[in-house]
């Protein structure tokens, strides 16, 4: 391959001379900018010169394939050639690009990987400035994307979370960034630019092209995960046709996270792109939305590492009250399903995702849910841990809420006051104290004589604790005599079954 660059580049001695100031200056950086030329110049100059790229022409043609070089020299700028052998010259740089070195090494083929990254830097900027691009030119892109970036992760051999579950683990980086980085930009070039016709490109960002594009979500590094956000919301704005399909694989890797591996990378970044996506939706809602809502998106609270995309998935649930109030309902109750009982970091994040909730929810659908809403609410008042005693009265502190509590003061008041009471009573903490006096301060400005029929009817309860505790305490010793004298049927005795007679 180097032997045709060499034989075709010096019948060029006029350029020649011109560009061997140019990289002796540029080489000294590392990577030239036209990496024609040092062939060139080394080959017009003394004989160690011309020793020295012999050893790069041996060492490279082992690297890069020999059909580059059909028709054009692959390592010419854009700026020497004609603009009819532009996209010639774009698909032999592609060429030169789809060959992947192992970065495990950083001196192993240090030329070569110098090479390819200054062409797709030249890549990238011929994209740029917008070409045509024709089906050839697509084909080989497509090709060079997938050769470089569609790969299978090695297992994740790290231990589990130590310092706790919701603690980001240290990021891992991938040592080929600096290619990747670089492929990614020109993919991300690629399908934004205007002259890029859709229907054309369609046939090579196919169904395949997205799997594996999402994919590459798993990815441990964070500057990877980054990239394939921007470039999975350009793939869905500019290939309509895929919209559905896209959809669907996300609901896929959704599930296989909830119920299978609950483990994933690109949870927080898959969910911070649905949430522009959900924003467009067209009202009114398709029934396959609100089954996205009701079967992905609201099982996700149930995973251990919910606390790693928690506010993403927040912004994604209200979108879809904002765009339909009537799901507020529904998924309060879906959050109730999932409602966490013996973490306590994870349940004062469900309250905080709940008073946001409830700010975008209207009285209407308040009423279809507040009786076990505000149950549990009263549960979380009571809590022996501060911080979600303490979360569950900074509710009141809402105008939205309190405005449609006291819209619904006659069922949800009884359901708060013994709380607040026990609370004040009997609470270890003096911040949940404090709170709970001003709580009950303000329902009682609210409603001063329901608060006080809740308060006697407490103590009316309290007085009859005593005897209700003891009729439990003598119904237990009756079924424990009764146990007592039971005689379990021993060996093979068969044992006649006669079923109740219905009234």
């Amino acid at each position: 391959m180097w032997k045709q660059f060499v034989s075709k580049l010096q019948r060029k001695s006029s350029k020649s001379e011109a560009t061997s100031d140019s990289f002796s200056s540029s080489n000294s950086n590392g990577c030239g900018a036209n990496f024609g030329n040092p062939i060139q110049s080394s080959t017009i100059g003394n004989p160690a010169s011309s020793k020295s790229a012999a050893a790069v022409k041996r060492m490279t043609s082992s690297v890069f394939p020999s059909s580059v070089v059909a028709g054009i020299e692959p390592l010419l700028s854009f700026r020497d050639v004609s603009n009819a052998e532009k996209s010639n010259l774009y698909i032999s740089k592609l060429n030169i690009c789809s060959v992947v070195f192992d970065f495990s090494d950083p001196d192993k083929n240090s030329a070569e990987k110098d090479i390819k990254r200054q062409t797709l830097v030249d890549l990238v900027d011929y994209v740029h400035s917008r070409p045509r691009f024709t089906e050839a030119m697509i084909e080989e892109s497509y090709k060079m994307f997938a050769s470089n970036l569609f790969r299978v992760f090695p297992p994740n051999y790290r231990s589990s979370r130590g310092g706790g579950e919701y603690e980001e683990e240290e990021p891992m980086f991938d040592p080929a960034w600096s290619h990747l980085q670089l492929v990614y930009e020109l993919l991300l070039q690629f399908i934004a630019s205007p002259s890029l016709d859709a229907k054309a490109a369609k046939k090579y960002v196919d169904h395949y092209f997205i799997l594996r594009l999402l994919d590459l979500f798993d990815s441990e590094d964070p500057r990877e995960r980054e990239c394939l956000k921007t470039i999975l919301h350009r793939v869905y704005g500019k290939f309509m046709v895929h919209r559905p399909f896209i959809r669907k694989a996300v609901s896929n890797i959704f599930f296989r996270f909830i119920f299978e591996a609950e483990r994933h990378n690109g949870i927080a970044e898959l969910l911070e792109v649905l949430g522009s996506v959900i924003s467009g939706f067209a009202l009114p809602l398709k029934e396959e939305h609100k089954i996205f809502l009701c079967r992905a998106l609201l099982p996700l609270h149930k995973t251990k590492a919910v606390g790693i995309y928690m506010q993403q998935l927040t912004y994604c649930v209200t979108q879809f009250i904002e765009k339909e109030p009537r799901l507020a309902s529904t998924v309060i109750m879906g959050l109730l399903k999932y409602w966490p009982l013996t973490n306590s970091q994870k349940e004062v994040m469900f309250l905080s995702e709940l008073e946001e909730i409830l700010e975008s929810t209207n009285a209407v659908e308040l009423q279809k849910c507040m009786v076990p809403l505000f149950r549990r609410i009263a549960y979380c008042l009571n809590s022996s841990h501060f911080q979600v005693a303490e979360r569950a009265l900074l509710l009141w502190n809402n105008d939205h809420i309190i405005g449609m509590v006291a819209q619904n003061r006659q069922v949800i008041v009884p359901l708060i006051i013994p709380a607040l009471e026990r609370n004040a009573s009997s609470h270890w903490n003096q911040a949940v104290l404090n709170l709970t006096l001003n709580a009950k301060k303000m329902f009682s400005e609210m409603d001063e004589e329901l608060v006080l029929a809740c308060q006697r009817k407490l103590e009316e309860e309290e007085r009859k604790l005593p005897a209700t505790e003891e009729r439990k305490r003598m119904k237990w010793e009756q079924l424990e005599k009764a146990a007592s004298t039971f005689r379990p049927v021993a060996g093979k005795t068969a044992v006649l079954v006669t079923p109740a007679l219905a009234p």
